[in-house]
């Protein structure tokens, strides 16, 4: 499974993408304008807020579905078994812990922008027969969108799980792609056609980009959505994981196919996942 690193700045970079994403459902992107730096001192910060109690006046009030969900709150789909995190969801109009705002909204947005702008490079590399498919370009579909959901991961130390826990069950992602700022420690795996289990690179400064569901089926399936996973640390390596994935999402009136938009076919994901 050949999973490319793409230099963002580099005059190949949006071929090097769209031939990772095609041909595996992922890509590593590097040199990008997101500093390392940064997001060291945004996992401390946010590490601090998921240790202490003040967590729980932002736990997630329905209808609504931001804020804080407790531990062992999700599923992956077709599985009993909750995974073993918890985590807080930001959309634009959610709100954020004291002292934690301006940053993890700079982040939002800039993520936004550069997963729009990679959704356009996609966009122009897809073979025109594909592309002529699609119901909109790509970076269209996330014009006004106000659907993209950041979402902040805490994976405590494991303790004696029941069997088969793990930290995040195999999945697929439901929107058009995931920009995911390196995990603090590694566990991210993927699995390919034959259903071998690679393990993914966390190095420090490196964006992951994979396929979700949206765009595999906006594509009929020429941009697959690869299932994935984050595996139980070893007993000499057994402490707090965080990760920082942002879902772009199309907005909800976006057609992906015929008779599916993008809220319908939300809806019944969260539905399959127990979060609504």
């Amino acid at each position: 499974m050949l999973i490319e690193t793409v230099d963002y700045q580099a005059e190949d970079a949006a071929i090097a993408l769209q031939r990772s994403l095609r041909d595996t459902g992922f890509a590593v992107l590097a040199n990008h304008p997101i500093a390392p730096d940064r997001l060291a001192r945004l996992y401390d910060r946010w590490g601090d807020f998921f240790a202490g109690d003040a967590k729980h006046e932002f736990t997630v009030q329905p209808p609504r579905h931001d804020g804080f969900f407790p531990f062992r709150s999700e599923n992956a789909k077709d599985s009993p078994i909750k995974d073993l995190k918890e985590f807080f969801h930001i959309y634009p109009d959610s709100p954020v812990p004291d002292g934690l705002e301006d940053e993890t909204r700079a982040i939002y947005r800039e993520l936004v922008a550069l997963g729009t702008e990679l959704l356009s490079w996609i966009q122009a590399q897809t073979p025109p027969d594909i592309a002529a498919t699609f119901t909109m370009p790509l970076d269209e579909m996330m014009s006004e969108s106000q659907e993209s959901l950041l979402r902040i991961l805490h994976y405590p130390p494991v303790v004696a799980p029941e069997p088969n826990a793990i930290r995040a069950a195999a999945h697929e992602d439901i929107n058009l792609i995931t920009l995911l700022l390196s995990g603090s420690k590694p566990g991210l795996q993927a699995r390919d056609a034959a259903g071998v289990w690679h393990d993914i690179a966390c190095d420090p400064g490196m964006i992951t980009i994979n396929n979700g569901d949206m765009l595999a089926m906006a594509s009929g399936n020429y941009y697959p959505s690869t299932t994935h996973r984050v595996i139980n640390p070893d007993v000499h390596a057994n402490q707090s994981r965080y990760s920082m994935p942002m879902f772009l999402h199309p907005r909800s009136d976006v057609l992906l196919q015929p008779g599916m938009t993008a809220d319908d076919y939300l809806q019944q994901r969260l539905k399959e996942i127990g979060l609504k």
